[in-house]
């Protein structure tokens, strides 16, 4: 079972009451289902390929409205897909629509009613039931974060994004799939909405894999840093090592002053060494590392002088 599906059916399996149920059916319904006017009278289909999902709205329906509707199953075979579960309700369906606000009196509401959704626990019930009907969410294990809610009609999905910025998640919106899209990029804010919608222990996993992969990536970002000065202090102390017996090589290290033969023979005695250790090891020492670094840099100085000279008399 993939990490969304973890999700979802913590989700179905949350006790709602009144007002919080209603506000999740209402997203549930107006984001997958569709009205048919059948005999002069209007027939419900909701429908998922989830069916946790499709118990829930059954259950929800004869919950709150004492309605018994069908449960159909609708194999697919073809690509060997998943099978379609459909929740159907034939009577009581004008009763429902009109009460949950996904039918007015001029038709299908394509959104939330302003002032439908009256305090806190009602939005999040209404954010849980699209994140039941449209939503996903990456496993933090394996992929980027990356949590949507996907919606067919751009009205819907502005909403949803607004709805969830009441939140400072940090919400934004695309095009996908001949549809729309609101998504969340951000591990902290994927684990707020988890909490908001009530999948505790889902958001609790996130939270363990989000943990465990920030202190790898820190990690990983001081050991490259570490690799990289080590390298950086590897390529230092060649170009030193080179320069000092090219000195040797052309005039003896004895033509450099006093201190910079001390420590041109210290580094050639001493190659892997740091510079703060190379400053312990200078006989009649220590010195201090800028110190070293001054009479390295003077002695690279005194290599280049030589080098070029020797460029000018050839």
């Amino acid at each position: 079972m993939s990490y969304a599906s973890d999700v979802k059916k913590e989700l179905t399996g949350l006790t709602v009451h009144a007002a919080n149920g209603k506000a999740e059916l209402m997203a549930l319904i107006r984001m997958n289902g569709a009205v048919n006017l059948v005999n002069h009278a209007f027939i419900l289909n909701v429908q998922t390929e989830n069916p946790a999902i499709a118990r829930r709205i059954y259950s929800l329906l004869k919950q709150f409205y004492r309605l018994e509707a069908e449960l159909i199953v609708r194999k697919n075979v073809k690509l060997k897909k998943n099978n379609m579960y459909v929740v159907r309700l034939r009577t009581g369906t004008q009763q429902v629509l009109h009460d949950l606000h996904v039918m007015g009196t001029a038709g299908i509401e394509e959104v939330v009613p302003e002032g439908t959704l009256n305090d806190d626990s009602e939005f999040r019930s209404y954010l849980r039931g699209a994140f039941l009907a449209g939503g996903s969410v990456n496993n933090p294990d394996t992929s980027r974060y990356h949590l949507e809610i996907y919606s067919l009609y751009e009205e819907q999905n502005e909403q949803i994004c607004d709805f969830m910025n009441r939140y400072e998640l940090n919400a934004r919106m695309t095009n996908r799939r001949s549809g729309f899209i609101t998504y969340l990029k951000e591990g902290e804010k994927i684990s707020d909405f988890l909490t908001l919608i009530g999948a505790t222990n889902a958001m609790l996993k996130f939270e363990d894999v989000r943990i465990m992969r920030d202190m790898r990536n820190s990690v990983n970002r001081l050991v490259n840093c570490e690799t990289a000065n080590m390298e950086k202090v590897a390529t230092a102390s060649s170009k030193q090592i080179e320069n000092i017996e090219y000195i040797q090589a052309r005039v003896g290290l004895g033509q450099l002053p006093d201190k910079l033969q001390v420590m041109a023979e210290t580094r050639l005695a001493n190659r892997e060494v740091s510079l703060k250790e190379l400053g312990d090891l200078i006989p009649g020492g220590p010195i201090s590392k800028s110190g070293v670094n001054h009479r390295l840099r003077k002695i690279n100085e005194y290599a280049q002088k030589l080098r070029d000279n020797n460029d000018l008399s050839a």
